[in-house]
């Protein structure tokens, strides 16, 4: 059995005065912290690192999120449900607690991964959106706890229950959120948990199950959701779900974990079985295309997001190995030495990267 530990650390004065963490991944879905924050230590050292609380969790992928004065997590507990749990910020005391029937298992191949939740939440600051295992979403009230709606896809629609559960995270805009869920990506209202449209249809139980979280961005000045399923990659509008380019992207049995990261007006990604991508956004017209600029077969992700800074994309690879990829060329400019986690979170500020493998390690990486 796998220990999660929620801890909160102060690293200089940083996390006292943060934004909010609202999503997966942050507000901006990609790993970087607020310029408001105070600046990280060039170090990890105990003298700049310190404990304030640590908090036993269940086991789960999901990270967690913070809000004003909560932070959120959620946990598949004793193979048989799944938990919802709010803590004080400053104390790490619990709040409040919501808990489901939620158990499944994954295929034989990925047992070794475990079957207990994936996606993680996100919050506008007056409810807290959770994706459960068995392809659920569940809207909740931040300050009390209770469930405003939920929506069971299998249940309501028929879609086939996802083999790997509801593993994207939802992504925050305004009256909506945008997440792969029941065999399609789609676009909900948050009052009420209705689709608005949904897109890139798969009902194929084993492949249907799309790991990856969609990105928005605007390329070629056009707003978009990118969006990558088990075999594609895409960018849909957000009004209507159209999309306007699509290409195919190779993964081995579909492993197609990663976001679509944007550099520029290209879009790079990394898959288990296929290697590192390149593909280039152009405009003809009013139409858009995507064209491979480049693939290192060598160079395959995993489950690590990758972050980019100052045009260099970094990432955590199959390897184990940290990357830094020169976009434009395609080359790997410098490869840790030394092997690390299975995988990795990584968030950054400036030049700064820390990385959290899932052995609980954290380490600092000097861009």
């Amino acid at each position: 059995m796998i220990k999660r530990v929620l801890t909160l650390l102060i690293l200089g004065m940083s996390f006292l005065s943060a934004a909010d963490w609202t999503q997966w991944r942050g507000p901006t879905r990609d790993g970087k912290i607020s310029k408001k924050a105070a600046p990280w230590p060039k170090s990890l050292s105990n003298e700049n690192l310190k404990l304030i609380w640590s908090v036993d969790l269940a086991e789960g992928y999901s990270s967690p999120i913070v809000a004003g004065s909560k932070v959120f997590t959620v946990e598949t507990k004793d193979k048989k449900s799944e938990i919802v749990r709010a803590f004080d910020r400053k104390t790490g005391k619990q709040i409040w607690d919501n808990d489901w029937a939620g158990s499944m298992r994954v295929p034989f191949y990925a047992a070794k991964n475990g079957s207990w939740v994936r996606s993680t939440p996100a919050t506008d600051g007056k409810t807290l959106f959770v994706g459960g295992m068995r392809d659920i979403l569940v809207a909740i009230d931040v300050e009390t706890g209770k469930e405003k709606w939920r929506r069971d896809y299998p249940s309501e629609e028929k879609t086939p229950l996802p083999s790997f559960g509801f593993v994207s995270s939802p992504l925050l805009d305004n009256d909506h959120l945008y997440v792969q869920v029941g065999s399609a990506m789609r676009k909900i209202k948050k009052s009420d948990g209705k689709t608005v449209w949904q897109s890139l249809a798969d009902e194929r139980a084993m492949f249907g199950s799309a790991f990856s979280s969609p990105f928005r961005a605007t390329i070629q000045g056009v707003d978009q959701i990118l969006v990558q399923t088990r075999s594609t990659l895409s960018g849909v509008l957000p009004s209507n779900g159209k999309a306007v380019w699509t290409t195919p992207v190779k993964a081995f049995r579909g492993m197609n974990i990663l976001p679509p990261t944007p550099v520029g007006d290209k879009i790079f990604t990394a898959t288990y079985g296929g290697g590192s991508f390149l593909y280039d956004i152009s405009k003809k017209d009013k139409f858009l295309a995507a064209t491979q600029l480049w693939n290192d077969s060598k160079r395959e992700g995993y489950m690590s997001s990758p972050v980019v800074i100052d045009g260099k994309i970094y990432l955590h690879g199959r390897d184990k190995r940290f990357h830094c990829l020169d976009p434009k060329s395609g080359k790997t400019l410098w490869s840790s030495g030394d092997k690390f986690g299975e995988y990795c979170s990584m968030v950054t500020q400036g030049s700064n990267i820390l990385a959290l493998d899932q052995r609980g390690i954290l380490l600092h990486i000097d861009a």
